[in-house]
């Protein structure tokens, strides 16, 4: 059975240009669609209080710091865009049918959510490698996804993640959804 619908996680980071590589010769020997898909995290978004006077500061001070955030997320959507439209081109020109989009959502949701509505059949996320306090308390995108996603998860692990593999290469885990909420 090979995989003709596969789904990577990118962001502009070089762990993501491992999950891109890892997805695109998996795409191009399966002769499979590729969605490359981005999350903006929600924090990003900030919603405004409902009465701005209410905490005691003014609501001209509240517009012109909900005007800056919103600058500020519209260059961050176009920096995905960029980011996005250049590894769908690299696709394109293997010969890859490729995809992209961006979501405004938490990453693990997001991905989730995208793998189900596009019907993947494969999610490639990357891991980087995070243990311990730091795990619990900024969470772990990969692990949510092992557990949520509709479809098999193949994880890509950054190099200096794994305490076995001294090499820049990734090693590589695959897992199939957990029936179990």
């Amino acid at each position: 059975m090979g995989f003709k619908r596969i789904l990577a996680a990118i962001d502009d980071s070089p762990l993501s240009q491992l999950v891109f590589e890892q997805a695109l010769d998996l795409a191009k020997t399966n002769q499979a669609n590729l969605m490359l898909f981005h999350s903006i995290s929600a924090d990003t978004v900030a919603l405004s209080p409902a009465f701005p006077g209410e905490f005691g500061v003014s609501s001209r001070f509240i517009s012109h710091a909900y005007q800056v955030e919103f600058v500020r997320l519209e260059q961050q959507i176009q920096e995905v865009q960029a980011t996005l439209q250049r590894f769908y081109d690299l696709a394109r020109r293997e010969g890859v049918a490729a995809t992209y989009q961006y979501k405004v959502t938490e990453p693990g949701q997001g991905l989730c959510e995208a793998a189900q509505q596009w019907q993947a059949d494969l999610v490639m996320v990357g891991r980087r490698g995070r243990k311990g306090w730091t795990e619990v308390l900024l969470g772990s995108v990969s692990n949510y996804v092992l557990h949520h996603a509709p479809c098999p998860v193949l994880v890509i692990q950054s190099a200096g993640s794994s305490e076995r593999s001294a090499s820049p290469q990734a090693s590589f885990k695959q897992t199939a959804p957990t029936t179990a909420g």
